[in-house]
């Protein structure tokens, strides 16, 4: 039971805090609270007691450590995925302590927390983000609140508050999708551009599987199998540029189904490139690797020996020969290759195609991907955005590079599916599978997702389904080959172009 104490000209409670320890009624700053009534202290010590048996008392002073001090000491307590981790620390570090380091976690209040987010709503920073970044400081907040530091949690929102804008505030612009006929032609670009067959295998691996681009770069030759490819492990790109191997998003350990068509065409592509030695970032052997000459194709001087060999119909073995031995090669074979090592401006011992063990994500996306999906470089201080410099034939065009590219280039590309990303093609797998009317638990089990509801946990996947999806899948696919076809009947591309000379 509380008592009062007196001090000189107040009087102070006092309560049993544990076995011979004692603590002093204070505000919330901890300063002592003087009473100048005997029966106000003893009645504010009681409560204090009456809290400590209930589980509910905190002490005054806990709430002083800073927010920076308490996320410090909350990055150790976590055991999280890297992954995981680094996200949380990027939120924190550039969101959240730049306002919130030096305050005290007492101090911190909600409509500080609404400011704090109407300013990074100012800034441009798109709500997602913010919706994101509030989560994590609500996270860390609850665990203050939980450790007795804090009582509220002033990032918790309260239902009913703030202005009724309508469901789309917090939406982002639509995902941007394809059709299959437009993952064919980015794929077809993306190989042109990049000077090898591995990104149009790659590409249309990914839109016709949805596999996130971390499995993507993370598929190991000994999970492709005849019929299907067996999603085990990811790489996931760390801030520090390393690629952690991990388990897939959620555990969406998986197999997909692939049709015959599909299986021979990474089959072939494996059969071509022969063992991949094993990276040594990894030790492991890898579907496909990433290439350095392609991310950074925008900025290469010189055209490659490929592009060459393209140009003038040749294989790139006809292009050595003339370059190293050309009296055994036939004058008028010679002469279309010295053409196209003329218009190309071809510099020997220029820039060559060296492979790096994997892809980059933001290097891919930005130097393959959204130039063949939108016929643009893009925009990178000094050089201003400008169009894909080309000569037109053969169709769809050889990528000029080096220097005046773009006066010895005579086509440019158009737009395929403007706003796509990589991620969109994930996005247009699943549309592509609603469109033929897959069933949902299907389209879930091939995604990676998980439907927690009661139909989601009393349906299930058969051998008639996926036979279906097959046949499904390879309609499509010949569909937009044909479709290819008819706009012209070779491709540049080596592997594209078996496939369309194919009865």
């Amino acid at each position: 039971m509380g008592y009062a104490e007196k001090r000189g000209n107040y009087w102070r409670g006092r309560y049993k805090i544990g076995p011979g320890k004692y603590g002093t009624v204070s505000d919330a700053d901890g300063v002592t609270i003087r009473f100048d009534k005997k029966r106000d202290a003893e009645n504010a010590a009681d409560e204090a007691e009456a809290a400590i048996r209930n589980g509910k008392w905190r002490d005054p002073s806990a709430g002083g450590i800073t927010f920076g001090q308490y996320v410090r000491r909350w990055y150790a307590a976590q055991d999280l995925a890297a992954s995981t981790m680094q996200n949380y620390r990027r939120h924190i570090e550039e969101h959240l302590l730049p306002v919130f380091e030096e305050t005290a976690l007492r101090d911190i209040l909600a409509a500080d927390v609404n400011t704090w987010e109407k300013q990074e709503r100012e800034v441009g920073y798109a709500e997602s983000s913010i919706k994101t970044w509030r989560g994590t400081l609500h996270l860390i907040l609850a665990d203050a609140v939980e450790e007795g530091l804090i009582d509220t949690n002033p990032a918790a929102r309260r239902r009913g508050r703030g202005k009724r804008s309508g469901r789309s505030k917090n939406r982002g612009p639509e995902k941007a999708v394809t059709t299959a006929l437009g993952i064919l032609l980015i794929a077809e670009r993306a190989a042109l551009l990049s000077g090898r067959d591995d990104e149009f295998v790659a590409i249309v691996t990914k839109g016709f599987t949805g596999m996130r681009w971390g499995e993507l770069v993370g598929l190991e030759e000994d999970y492709v199998r005849s019929a299907s490819i067996r999603v085990e492990w990811q790489l996931y790109e760390l801030d520090t540029g390393e690629l952690h191997r991990c388990p897939p998003k959620d555990d969406s350990h998986r197999t997909i189904d692939i049709p015959p068509w599909h299986s021979e065409l990474l089959i072939a592509h494996l059969a071509h490139n022969g063992r991949q030695k094993a990276c040594s970032c990894h030790g492991r052997n890898y579907v496909f690797s990433g290439h350095r000459a392609a991310n950074g194709a925008v900025r290469q001087v010189g055209a490659k020996l490929l592009d060459v060999a393209r140009l003038a119909g040749v294989s790139t073995g006809t292009v050595s020969a003339v370059l190293n031995r050309p009296e055994t090669v036939r004058e008028a074979t010679r002469q279309l290759v010295e053409a196209a090592i003329s218009e190309l401006g071809y510099v020997r011992g220029g820039a060559s195609g060296v492979l790096a063990a994997h892809w980059r994500r933001n290097g891919f996306a930005t130097w393959l991907f959204q130039p063949a999906v939108t016929g643009w470089y893009p925009r990178k201080a000094p050089s201003p955005a400008r169009p894909v410099p080309l000569i037109g034939n053969p169709w769809p065009g050889i990528p000029v590079r080096g220097r005046n590219a773009a006066g010895r280039a005579d086509a440019c590309w158009l737009p395929i599916a403007k706003g796509l990303t990589p991620h969109g093609l994930r996005h247009t797998h699943r549309t592509l599978l609603v469109e033929l009317g897959v069933p949902e638990k299907l389209i879930d089990d091939r995604i990676g997702h998980e439907d927690g509801s009661v139909q989601g946990r009393y349906t299930h996947v058969t051998a008639l389904m996926r036979e279906r999806l097959m046949e499904d899948l390879t309609r499509l696919w010949e569909a937009a080959l044909d479709a290819r076809r008819e706009m012209c009947p070779t491709s540049p591309v080596q592997a594209l172009d078996w496939l369309l000379r194919a009865d």
